[in-house]
């Protein structure tokens, strides 16, 4: 074992001020507590022999609150003001699960539209997208405006006038350089502007936000925010339409949870980040419970749907019709297949252990 440092002997402290240097509550830390927690929530499930979504929405109000943490968002949300919410969703709770169950919960497509695409790559996959039932299709855009034109004008009339589409910038833009680019996509009826400035840009957003309603286009955000003061800032400033949560950059369920209960109080609807690589699989329980037992609304609300890497997982997300089917399988769809795991693992996997030799060579 390695010698401990005789500073930190001395002074346990330091420890705690080395942490606050990678947090707190933000960057690898909280990443590190959003993995850690969502574990404990999939054994949480399967000891009771439940996904994740059911856990949450057969959960006695009082205790949902209890695991919570309101700590710099009392200004916004109280304990009390989470349990009345949650009271609310208890009205017709039974019928919002039998239309899950039946239906799903409505997705869309980020595949089609990657910058570098082809327009005969993007043609061939949005036409297999139409042809699968999807209704819903994000574009990427920000690297040169002419393309961006070109690419998005070929989509809408793939899809026609009667589809949503959105566009994701992924934090391209300075504030006023978003305001004029989003003025000239304007005429191709964008739902949302995603990330159209960085992330921590919290005031960049509001005032793009603003720009933008007179053109009918929302700003969508959060897959890149740290925590729920973020997500209390955002809502507080006006300074997006639509709320992004991203289930492992946020503390985990308990964190999601405050957020999904915040967007309910300022009637903003979450439509969360699930970029593929196990996203999916998670974010999906925290959706359909949104709608089960906190926002009781599919009015602009849309999951993201990605179909990368779910081939590793040992429940899969399942997809019908565009949308996501809630998972019958007891946890939280998180466990990976073993085969994938040790194929992976640094540095003696399978996959490592190529790259390194690459590398060497």
């Amino acid at each position: 074992m390695r010698k401990m440092d005789s500073r930190a002997t001395e002074s346990p402290s330091l420890w705690g001020k080395a942490l606050k240097l990678i947090g707190p509550e933000k960057g690898v830390v909280h990443l590190a507590t959003s993995a850690v927690l969502n574990a404990v929530w999939d054994l949480w499930a399967k000891q009771e022999g439940k996904p994740l979504w059911k856990l949450l929405v057969d959960m006695d109000s009082g205790k949902l609150v209890s695991c919570l943490d309101f700590r710099y968002i009392t200004d916004v949300l109280t304990e009390e003001e989470a349990y009345e919410i949650l009271q609310k969703g208890q009205v017709g709770k039974k019928e919002r699960e039998e239309q899950m169950l039946a239906h799903g919960y409505p997705a869309y497509t980020t595949s089609c539209a990657w910058l570098g695409y082809s327009d005969t790559t993007l043609k061939q996959l949005c036409s297999k997208a139409l042809e699968d039932g999807w209704t819903r299709f994000k574009v990427k855009v920000g690297a040169d405006l002419q393309d961006d034109i070109r690419r998005c004008r070929l989509i809408r009339n793939m899809i026609g006038p009667e589809k949503t589409l959105m566009m994701d910038a992924n934090q391209r833009w300075d504030v006023p350089e978003a305001v004029e680019w989003m003025a000239k996509l304007a005429e191709f009826k964008p739902l949302w502007i995603e990330e159209p400035t960085s992330p921590d840009d919290i005031l960049g957003h509001a005032t793009i936000s603003k720009a933008l309603v007179p053109l009918g286009i929302g700003v969508a955000t959060g897959e890149q925010c740290h925590n729920r003061v973020i997500f209390k800032q955002l809502l507080q400033a006006k300074a997006l339409q639509f709320l992004q949560i991203d289930s492992c950059r946020l503390g985990s369920v308990n964190e999601s949870l405050s957020v999904l209960l915040m967007a309910k109080k300022f009637d903003i609807p979450v439509c969360p980040h699930a970029g593929g690589v196990g996203l999916c699989e998670l974010v999906q329980h925290l959706i359909v419970f949104d709608f089960i037992s906190v926002s009781a609304s599919l009015k602009d609300r849309m999951c993201e749907y990605v179909d990368h890497l779910h081939e590793h997982f040992k429940y899969p997300v399942i997809i019908k019709k565009a949308s996501y089917m809630p998972p019958k399988d007891a946890g939280y769809s998180t466990e990976m297949k073993e085969e994938s795991v040790k194929k992976h693992q640094y540095p003696d996997g399978e996959v490592w252990e190529k790259l390194l030799a690459a590398q060497g060579n």
